[in-house]
């Protein structure tokens, strides 16, 4: 062999062996650690909202972490607050969970637990309500802005941009409401006739809702809508809204799903409201707190990362990952939908 077929051969045989090296960093990078423990904890549980956002059946969290090989655990406690929450964030972090995905009850309550795990590198994800500064990726439903400036034009074209409305909400201290409300008082400036009367709290739970909009009815006798940003309190506004008194006359919109609403919506109690697939929004959660605890991602801006059935997504600014615009849910498409 020629002493130039040896320096051919030698350089071939470099390539190749820095092409493997590049290869396998890279391969070594990209992948995504199993039998990781995720903890998945929403405001609380048996509430119908975080039920298709985390369960298996519905193709939410836990469906994804299946998937990917971890174990994943869906734990909370029954009411939609911060002392009932918190026990189960600590709970997880003593069993030695990898990654918390955590709806926030209350992010003042919460962070300083959640920053407990953050200083063990346990991988925090939030979804549907944020803790800003005290997790490492937020998962957002869709743009605030863009949830409270649609609900607020919604009832708008309903009511005839004439008459008082009021808002009933879920927890006073809930981050994601009160990002929505906000931007319902900035759009209604655009709606010089119509008058933001009171904003009220049912805490998500279903009988403290329907008594606050019982209360909203009692106290405002000329109310022409009412915004209703949270499934539970949607729900309980709507059976309280649907008699002969009050259906069709005042009207009601804000965030729920198809299934829980389906009869209103047909017997005209809502004319239309809006929400994203809360199964969808489980599922990309879990898949950036499996990505986070893995090393994929960092939650640096401009990242991307794939999600599955979902695609591919690109981490925003302050670590937020959007899921996409909320949709309107009316009598002609909700029989399309089964969640």
């Amino acid at each position: 062999m020629t002493r130039r077929w040896k320096k051919q051969l030698a350089s071939v045989g470099a390539i190749c062996a820095l092409s493997a090296i590049v290869l396998a960093t890279a391969t070594a990078a990209g992948s995504l650690k199993t039998g990781l423990k995720v903890y998945v904890i929403p405001k609380n549980l048996g509430n119908p909202y975080f039920t298709t956002a985390d369960s298996v059946k519905s193709g939410g969290a836990l469906a994804a972490l299946k998937a990917l090989g971890e174990k994943g655990t869906e734990t909370s406690g029954t009411q939609a607050s911060a002392s009932s929450q918190i026990p189960a964030i600590q709970a997880s972090i003593t069993k030695g969970a990898n990654a918390l995905v955590v709806s926030a009850t209350d992010a003042s309550a919460l962070c300083p637990t959640l920053k407990q795990a953050m200083a063990r590198k346990i991988a925090v994800v939030t979804y549907d309500s944020d803790a800003p500064g005290c997790r490492n990726i937020f998962i957002n439903q869709a743009d605030s802005k863009a949830i409270g400036t649609s609900e607020v034009d919604l009832l708008a074209k309903q009511i005839n941009k004439t008459g008082e409305v009021a808002v009933v909400s879920a927890a006073a201290s809930a981050t994601n409401q009160n990002a929505w409300i906000k931007y319902m008082k900035t759009q209604l400036l655009k709606y010089p006739d119509m008058k933001l009367v009171d904003v009220v709290y049912g805490n998500d739970d279903p009988t403290i809702s329907t008594q606050v909009t019982q209360g909203l009815l009692q106290k405002y006798p000329n109310l022409k809508g009412i915004i209703s940003p949270t499934t539970v309190g949607i729900a309980a506004a709507a059976a309280v809204l649907d008699t002969a008194q009050y259906r069709g006359k005042v009207k009601l919109t804000g965030l729920g799903t198809p299934n829980q609403l389906r009869k209103y919506v047909k017997d005209g109690t809502i004319e239309g409201f809006e929400l994203w697939n809360p199964a969808d929004l489980g599922y990309l959660a879990a898949y950036a707190a499996v990505n986070y605890a893995s090393g994929t991602i960092t939650g640096k801006a401009g990242q991307t990362f794939s999600a599955g059935k979902l695609g591919k997504y690109r981490i925003g600014a302050k670590q937020t990952v959007l899921l996409g615009p909320p949709f309107v849910f009316n009598k002609s498409n909700i029989d399309k939908f089964h969640f």
